[in-house]
């Protein structure tokens, strides 16, 4: 199955008036910094605090009466919880989230916030796509993929698609957009609309270390899958493998991907904190922390890079901001 242009178009449409045009923010300390033009897409300001609502409201509104009625679940460690519990309030629709039982409390909470039903899981021992499918069977409900759904991809990319026209208002043509990859629907999305409409700018991904299943797939030119003993911090991103609809659009678009270390995405959060003045959780900071680490080189470039969350745990954030990680 393709996503075409047309479809982050009519996602777009879709969206107009719910979700927020998040800016792209220009930092003259980081342009300084990586010795380029860099510029920021803070989904950090995005409604729910992260990208996901984008996707999930692409897709539940385009849900019958009837399947509003019945209601449907996800499976998520928080951002897509948030994203589709949102979504579903302000449809008029029934939610229940399958969440890991470690997932932080700000999640958690923001998902009931959203009055969504909940049911945790262990993620190392239990499997989330089980539960939701046997759930969907008993209730009768729709099941909402945090990625591997073709309207949840086109719903993300609709983040590149104003990257693009972001970029072109303050005339300035992309060399590189870079973004955080798990699942892989975001990058999915976010480079079909990039190369549609600036087929020479490159996409490049960044993954936590240990969870690095995509550069290792586009390595091997096969789905690989993640060691069960890894372990990260960066809680929205810790996905066992490409999604089997996001994965041939990544093989296809990606010019490649950089593994980042907990200690390099912590560095990042501060820099973020400090310098940009934004706050970003640890999965929705691994590009930039790809390009503070000089992962990928930004010298010389044009580039966009995807801030997609700031939900990060008050606790976690105050070891981060004081150097403990």
């Amino acid at each position: 199955m393709t996503i075409a242009l047309s479809d982050i178009q009519a996602a777009a449409a879709r969206l107009a008036g719910r979700a927020v045009r998040t800016p792209l923010i220009e930092s003259p300390a980081l342009n300084e910094r990586l010795g380029g033009r860099v510029l920021i897409k803070a989904e950090t300001l995005q409604r729910a605090g992260a990208f996901k609502f984008r996707g999930a409201y692409n897709r539940l509104s385009q849900l019958s009466q009837d399947e509003r009625r019945r209601g449907v679940v996800a499976f998520s460690s928080g951002n897509h919880a948030q994203g589709v519990a949102l979504a579903a309030r302000l449809l008029d629709c029934p939610a229940l989230i399958v969440m890991p039982s470690d997932s932080p409390a700000v999640k958690v909470e923001g998902t009931r916030g959203f009055r969504a039903e909940i049911r945790f899981y262990d993620r190392f021992t239990e499997d989330r796509v089980a539960i939701a499918d046997q759930i969907a069977a008993e209730r009768g409900c729709v099941v909402v993929p945090s990625y591997d759904d073709p309207h949840i991809i086109a719903g993300q990319g609709t983040v590149g698609l104003e990257i693009v026209e972001q970029a072109r208002a303050l005339d300035l043509d992309l060399d590189l957009v870079l973004s955080p990859v798990g699942g892989g629907g975001l990058i999915a999305g976010v480079s079909t609309a990039v190369k549609a409409l600036s087929p020479a700018t490159a996409i490049w991904g960044a993954e936590p270390a240990g969870f690095d299943e995509t550069r290792r797939s586009l390595a091997s030119g096969r789905r690989e899958t993640v060691d069960p003993q890894a372990r990260s911090f960066c809680d929205a991103l810790l996905t066992p493998t490409p999604g089997e609809l996001t994965w041939p659009i990544n093989q296809r678009n990606l010019a490649g991907v950089a593994a980042v270390t907990d200690a390099e995405v912590a560095d990042a959060m501060r820099y973020a904190f400090s310098v940009l003045k934004l706050v970003v959780e640890p999965g929705g900071c691994v590009a930039l922390a790809a390009g503070l680490a000089g992962k990928i080189d930004l010298n010389g470039k044009a580039a966009a890079i995807v801030c997609s969350g700031g939900n990060v745990d008050p606790a976690l954030y105050g070891r981060v901001l004081g150097g403990e990680i």
